[in-house]
Formats: C-alpha cells, structure tokens, sequence
C-alpha cells in the first residue's frame, strides 16, 4: 500500500506520468481551496482517493493498457458497453484495494 499523502502521490505520478503532473497540482489546488469554502475534508479525500486509484492502475502498464480499451469501448458507443463496465468496475475495485481504499466510500474528482 502507498502513502495517502499528497506529496506520496505526487512522487508517484511523477514516476510512472510525468506529464500528468500539472493535472494533479491543479486538482489539489482546487480540492485545498473547496475544503477552505466548505470546511468539509471531502474534497481532499476525493484528491487522493482520485489520485491513488490512478496511481494503482497506471502503475500496472497491462491493466492502464486494458483500462483505456475498455474507455474506448464505452465512449465509442459502437457495441453493448455492459460487459465493458463490468471490467472497468473489476479493475477500479481492485485499484481501490491495492491503494488501501477499501471501505472508504466512492469518493471520485
């Protein structure tokens, strides 16, 4: 399981996708000034539930590879995208648990 932090999850990012790294600043940006408006953590657990999950996946290149087709599969509309969205849930789940996040509820940003 990978540290929860904000700056574990940078460093990770930072490993395995460089170029997404404006991306989370931004997103931590906005989740710090949310949880300063609505005083309420939600926002920073949404940041790092978001954040972890991307990390869990992407640093498995075969399921990043896997997600992505079945992304397609669904935007593409051209076929019955059920079996698809089972998939991505199966994948999700398991990101989820690699990352620690089990019983944390389904915080997405």
């Amino acid at each position: 399981m990978q540290e929860l932090t904000p700056d574990a999850l940078r460093a990770a990012v930072a490993r395995i996708a460089p170029s997404r790294i404006p991306e989370l600043t931004q997103h931590l940006v906005d989740a710090t000034t949310n949880v300063q408006q609505t005083r309420s953590l939600a926002p920073l657990c949404a940041f790092v539930h978001s954040w972890a999950v991307f990390v869990a996946i992407e640093r498995h290149p075969e399921r990043a590879v896997r997600l992505r087709e079945l992304e397609h599969i669904v935007d593409a509309g051209e076929q019955d995208p059920a079996a698809a969205i089972v998939e991505i849930h199966v994948i999700r789940e398991a990101a989820e648990a690699e990352a620690g996040l089990c019983g944390v509820g389904r915080l997405t940003g």
